[in-house]
């Protein structure tokens, strides 16, 4: 018989066309310590029914939006919000672990970590503080990831690649335990990514698209760099994840497609199947590609 296939689908942020989980926001001048409450507290409701759709849908690999606490990392947020939501955040905690869902952030562009500019290293240290608090609060084990790109080059590439290193040190355990690197589509190729991930004892999650772009080397496919990849990964860092988009028709390289096209997805899937893998779709239909994915991988499924 056949072996049941090993790959989870996952998506981020966002469950479209599932009711009220939208998240909410709000300006500056208007984040007063009530009006973030209220936000943070609507936010947790919207956390706790992406979870359920989630189960219902056996998808248990998901993105959390760094939005969920709005200026978490800014000294706007005057809230001892995890203090204050201890509670839900252990509800919503205790729901994953039951289920068995994955969760993971990716704090964004502007969290870089190897500037050159020490403002702005302060200011990455504070968002992955920030968003490492959010794992650690919902009790999640070490498997849940904070996805994260090197930076920039600025004009030397060894030298950004050294300052990431040094200010690396900077990080705490518990932002360490849980840092993992992803390739990116302007600067750092994958292999760049592997040399930094193999010297300082981090996992390297490989981008798909980010390495069509920026492609380290043409004549290795994704399952050699998967394999690269994996060596990065140790037990307690749970299952190897990847990245998969699609290129969007007509847009700036990089730009993630509306939907996954099917057909591209089950070549791909082929070439990858024999990997234990978590799949991160990055895609703009979010849940409604990763439900179609999950049913195109499925063992009942005619398309594979």
């Amino acid at each position: 018989m056949e072996e049941l296939s090993v790959i989870r689908i996952g998506y981020a942020c966002q469950a479209l066309a599932v009711e009220n989980t939208q998240l909410r926001s709000c300006i500056m001048r208007n984040a007063d310590e009530e009006r973030l409450t209220e936000i943070i507290a609507h936010n947790l409701d919207v956390l706790d029914r992406i979870i359920e759709y989630n189960k219902a849908q056996e998808i248990f690999l998901f993105r959390i939006s760094s939005e969920l606490i709005p200026f978490g990392s800014s000294p706007v947020n005057t809230l001892q919000w995890d203090l204050l939501f201890v509670e839900r955040f252990r509800e919503i905690g205790r729901k994953l672990k039951e289920y068995g869902i994955r969760v993971s952030l990716h704090p964004g562009q502007y969290t870089v970590l190897n500037s050159p500019d020490n403002a702005v290293v302060k200011r990455a240290v504070e968002d992955l503080e920030y968003h490492c608090k959010v794992l650690e609060v919902l009790k999640t084990a070490p498997d849940s990831k904070l996805i994260l790109h090197v930076g920039g080059i600025y004009r030397d590439k060894e030298a950004a690649m050294k300052r990431f290193e040094e200010n690396y040190k900077l990080l705490h355990d518990g932002i360490k335990a849980r840092l993992v690197l992803e390739n990116d589509d302007k600067s750092y190729t994958i292999s760049d990514v592997l040399e930094l991930g193999l010297k300082l004892g981090i996992p390297v999650v490989y981008d798909h698209l980010h390495n069509r772009i920026n492609c380290s080397d043409p004549s290795k496919n994704d399952s050699f760099w998967i394999e690269a990849c994996k060596s990065t990964w140790k037990d307690i860092d749970g299952r190897q994840k990847i990245h998969y988009s699609q290129q969007e028709d007509g847009k700036k390289p990089g730009s993630h497609s509306q939907t996954i096209e099917t057909s591209e997805f089950v070549k791909y899937y082929e070439s990858i199947r024999s990997h234990d893998l978590d799949v991160m779709l990055e895609v703009k239909d979010k849940n409604l590609s990763a439900v179609k994915c999950i049913q195109l991988i499925s063992p009942e499924s005619k398309g594979i």
